[in-house]
């Protein structure tokens, strides 16, 4: 549901125009040096505002904390995390409370809650929360100190070109998609766990939820389906597991190589689009046409590299420390 981990287990809260987002982090080891400044250069990478394309809202997304954290080091205890919410226009929302968004979760919300969520801006289900995901990741990169992890969009509307693949979108007057690829430098060999704990397993539970992800893939992913077996196997070069091409994509049998890791993520279009779409009136019961209002991103992939970081990087250190190469204590 709303949790997620065994040993490093993160736990997500609020609303889009809600009070705030936040995040409950637990299993952080005792002794980390957490300040806020940490967190800057991450949540202005998630920001909307900032390049063409993104959302005009904006928050100032610093952390509060609120527990687990005393004299700038982790406690051991679990560490709470709140990104208040500013800048919202719940107006907006209002005035489409009787048509469904398509592509949102507006109509299986209302059918799962029975009418009693929080639809201003997607409530629970907002992109907002992402922020929450991006502060534990922040958390999770301190620990894996030399493993680096870093995404970027390959990417937009089918165009290696973003600026080309972003201008067809505002061309159209829609929205657009996008595809991210992460890539995990200095992994040991070994992590995870074999059938429904492989690493590819976790980090997709972990990617799906990201709002609007479609599809993942792992090294050569669905080419491997046109390849022959020789050309696809990866040949071994030395003791340490290097080889020497990298379709698994740094995972075999479940299991870390010792290879980079590597994986691409489909990003569908910002649901949100002022293009007029047909949904259904639940006051008339009937058909209707109309578009959406309000402030939304473009192409949402601009905004996804920082978050699929987090969500890859709080995946490999439970993994971590599960195998105990992060102590619960540091010195």
């Amino acid at each position: 549901m709303n949790s997620f981990g065994t040993f490093f287990k993160v736990q997500i809260f609020g609303e889009s125009h809600g009070a705030c987002v936040g995040i409950v982090v637990d299993g952080c080891p005792a002794g980390l040096t957490i300040e806020s400044s940490d967190f800057v250069t991450d949540m202005e990478r998630r920001k909307g505002g900032k390049q063409k394309g993104t959302t005009p809202r904006q928050e100032d997304d610093m952390p509060i904390f609120k527990s687990g954290i005393f004299n700038d080091r982790s406690t051991g205890a679990p560490i709470t995390m709140i990104f208040e919410n500013n800048n919202t226009r719940s107006g907006d929302y209002e005035k489409q409370r009787s048509v469904p968004r398509p592509g949102h979760s507006d109509f299986t919300a209302h059918h799962k809650f029975g009418g009693f969520e929080d639809y201003r801006g997607g409530g629970h289900f907002s992109g907002r929360l992402t922020a929450a995901l991006v502060g534990a990741g922040v958390i999770a990169k301190k620990l894996l100190k030399d493993i680096k992890v870093e995404a970027n969009i390959v990417s937009i509307g089918g165009e290696t070109d973003l600026e080309k693949g972003l201008q067809k979108a505002i061309d159209q007057k829609d929205s657009v998609g996008g595809i991210v690829e992460c890539v995990v430098k200095g992994l040991p060999i070994g992590l995870g766990e074999h059938f429904f704990n492989s690493v590819e397993s976790l980090i997709s539970h972990a990617v799906f939820a990201i709002p609007a992800i479609r599809g993942i893939e792992f090294g050569t992913g669905f080419a491997a389906a046109n390849m022959f077996g020789v050309d696809h196997n990866d040949a071994i070069e030395d003791a340490s597991g290097k080889t020497k091409t990298n379709h698994a994509g740094g995972v075999v049998g479940g299991y870390t190589n010792g290879n980079d890791l590597i994986f691409r993520i489909a990003v569908k279009p910002t649901s949100s689009t002022p293009k007029e779409q047909t949904t259904w009136n639940w006051e008339t019961n009937e058909q209707e046409i109309f578009s959406v209002k309000g402030r939304h991103d473009l192409c949402i992939a601009l905004r996804v590299p920082v978050v699929l970081e987090a969500v890859t990087a709080i995946v490999l250190t439970d993994l971590m420390i599960l195998e105990q190469h992060i102590p619960r204590v540091l010195k």
